[in-house]
């Protein structure tokens, strides 16, 4: 070419357009960006799935550990047999002969009797129930439980005051005959058997 346009030099004019570099970097950032989204949540999925990433034998303790705390150990309630328990059968009703034949069952039972006989001032025609359990506060979760066994619907009653590990039955009104020796039975093997432990955590 020649002329106006003769070209001069070693360097030629470019023909294309510049680069935009600015635009380039921030595709390849925000690339990148959505990659590692991606991966993170694949990872994520591939724990869940696959109990934490944790190898076998490590899984395996873990499960046997769980299983060990699944199976509640329990605990035996320490609580006294009938034939350690001294029962005295008050009368607190108009009926004449309830104390004595109530004594006489409950000592069928394996029960020791102390006393027999009319209820005290504070109890004679005042209870309105099948009856009251009386015994010292040591007695309300040892001896007492044992003798509800034998009365359904019993009130339970503690004296703070009250010495010694003897506990009394006062019959009431509401009295027709003590539990069945049968239910009475099954109510103090449930009482008696094994406490489970709390149950191991869901999330074990």
């Amino acid at each position: 070419m020649g002329g106006q346009y003769r070209i001069t030099g070693d360097k030629y004019p470019r023909m294309r357009r510049p680069r935009r570099r600015g635009r380039l970097v921030v595709l390849a950032v925000a690339s990148a960006a959505v990659l590692g989204v991606a991966g993170w949540g694949t990872l994520q999925l591939i724990d869940v799935f696959s109990g934490g990433g944790d190898d076998p034998a490590s899984a395996t303790g873990t499960k046997a550990a769980c299983a060990g705390r699944a199976s509640p150990a329990t605990v035996r309630r320490a609580l006294p047999e009938p034939g350690g328990i001294t029962v005295n059968v008050f009368n607190a009703t108009t009926r004449g002969g309830l104390a004595k034949k109530t004594a006489d069952e409950l000592k069928k039972r394996g029960f020791r009797i102390g006393d027999v006989g009319n209820a005290t001032k504070e109890y004679d025609k005042k209870v309105k129930g099948t009856g009251v359990l009386l015994g010292p506060a040591s007695a309300l979760n040892t001896s007492l439980p044992v003798l509800a066994t034998q009365l359904t619907g019993a009130e339970r009653r503690t004296d703070a005051a009250r010495k010694g590990g003897e506990v009394d039955l006062i019959i009431g009104d509401g009295f027709r005959r003590l539990t069945t020796k049968a239910d009475a039975d099954r109510a103090l093997t449930a009482l008696t058997e094994p406490a489970p432990t709390p149950a191991a955590k869901k999330n074990c």
